[in-house]
């Protein structure tokens, strides 16, 4: 199964670069995680609403803020995901969105807000931040993410 992982799209409306992401990465995947800062309703209503899954970021407008969850845990294969966008400064996020899902008993943890990818395990959980596509200021290097599910969860970062 294969999930696209795509957060801190930071757009009023969808863009060219946006479809051609979408349609070379992400038009075959079965769900499509969004970790917030999708900004406006025109963007979250571009990606398929059936397959569709995502929280609320920090600057995203007010009608995505009372329509989003803050967190969502989804089920996949017997697997649990929380995903959370994350707030305050990058240092120290990982912790931050690790003790919101502790007690929830999950197998992986998607997050956004850094706008830099992140990929590795936890305390035997997946850590795992796509990163932003779109941003110019403060992430590495533009990407987003696949997360491969069959008998475990594997992360994929795609830098473009």
């Amino acid at each position: 199964m294969k999930l696209a992982v795509i957060s801190d799209t930071h757009l009023s409306s969808p863009t060219k670069y946006l479809e051609e992401i979408y349609y070379k990465y992400m038009h075959d995947a079965d769900l499509i995680l969004h970790a917030g800062d999708i900004v406006t309703s025109e963007v979250l209503d571009f990606f398929p609403k059936e397959k569709t899954v995502a929280v609320r970021g920090n600057m995203d407008r007010e009608d995505l803020v009372y329509k989003l969850p803050e967190k969502k845990i989804i089920e996949v294969k017997n697997f649990r995901i929380g995903i959370v966008h994350g707030w305050g400064a990058p240092f120290g996020m990982e912790k931050r969105v690790f003790e919101v899902f502790k007690e929830e008993k999950v197998d992986c943890i998607v997050f956004g807000h850094t706008h830099n990818g992140v990929n590795h395990k936890k305390e035997g959980i997946l850590l795992f931040n796509p990163g932003s596509p779109t941003d110019r200021f403060f992430a590495k290097q533009n990407s987003i993410g696949i997360l491969h599910i069959e008998n475990e969860i594997k992360g994929e970062i795609i830098f473009l």
